[in-house]
């Protein structure tokens, strides 16, 4: 049988620390990767791109939060948004909902009341009758328990932002998934090496467990929680996140099988 990542929760106080992903499930995962591809979705890729996903989201509020703060206030709107961008472009992601959110229609263009809400214009009529990207709303729960995880609030344009890039940036992970399973896997994107801060690095590994066989490599339709990593790096450009993305959704996936 095969055990799902401990969650902090219900860990002792022996118990090794483990991230809870719980925020994005992986059955919502797995929901977003059928919208993708036919490909199997293993049960430690799921857990590694929830964990990533959360990852990215957390440091977005994290950036909106100090917006926030430099102007007093405790509920994040849009605009906090616009600023955590700015200030931190890896927190750049999930760009195509830029074009569905009035939020970046026009950046400075844009203005918000004391609640957050969008102050109607007559330039921005048209943008704002543009549908949400296929799939988006569906982790508008998950956002919230997130922002309620790390002691903020949020207007609901600032809450259907973070949903729409959660929903659009996951969308991408599950497409260079698959297309690094489709173009070889490890084989040409190379492996994800996780150095742990205060710990030595790991030795490389052999060029014999670079050929080991495993059930991906053999029928090319199952995505597992490697080729997650090595679209984490894909999707990731800055340093700093990618490292934290990679790190925490290791520590989410330890505990999973590689089915």
């Amino acid at each position: 049988m095969t055990t799902q990542p401990a969650r902090a929760e219900h860990s002792g106080p022996e118990s090794a620390p483990v991230l809870d992903v719980s925020p994005f499930k992986p059955s919502l995962v797995k929901a977003v990767f059928r919208d993708v591809t036919s490909m199997h979705v293993s049960r430690s890729a799921a857990w590694a791109a929830a964990s990533v996903t959360r990852t990215v989201l957390t440091e977005i509020i994290d950036g909106a939060r100090r917006a926030a703060a430099e102007e007093a206030r405790k509920k994040l709107i849009p605009g906090d948004l616009l600023s955590a961008i700015d200030r931190n472009v890896e927190l750049e992601v999930g760009n195509k909902w830029y074009d569905h959110s009035p939020t970046f229609q026009g950046l400075t263009g844009v203005l918000y009341d004391a609640e957050g809400v969008i102050v109607p214009s007559r330039k921005r009529s048209q943008s704002r009758k543009l549908s949400a990207v296929v799939g988006a709303h569906r982790f508008e729960a998950g956002v919230k328990k997130l922002l309620r995880s790390q002691g903020a609030t949020a207007v609901p344009a600032m809450v259907r932002d973070l949903d729409g890039i959660a929903s659009v940036f996951l969308t991408d992970l599950a497409r260079d998934a698959a297309m690094v399973v489709r173009e070889g896997g490890t084989k040409r994107f190379g492996t994800v090496t996780l150095e742990m801060p205060g710990e030595p690095a790991p030795p490389p590994l052999l060029k014999d467990s670079l050929r080991a066989p495993s059930n991906r490599r053999r029928d090319g339709r199952t995505i597992g929680r490697d080729d997650i990593l090595a679209a984490t790096t894909i999707q990731l450009f800055g340093g700093n996140l990618r490292q934290r993305a990679l790190t925490e959704a290791r520590e989410a996936t330890q505990n999973t099988s590689a089915g």
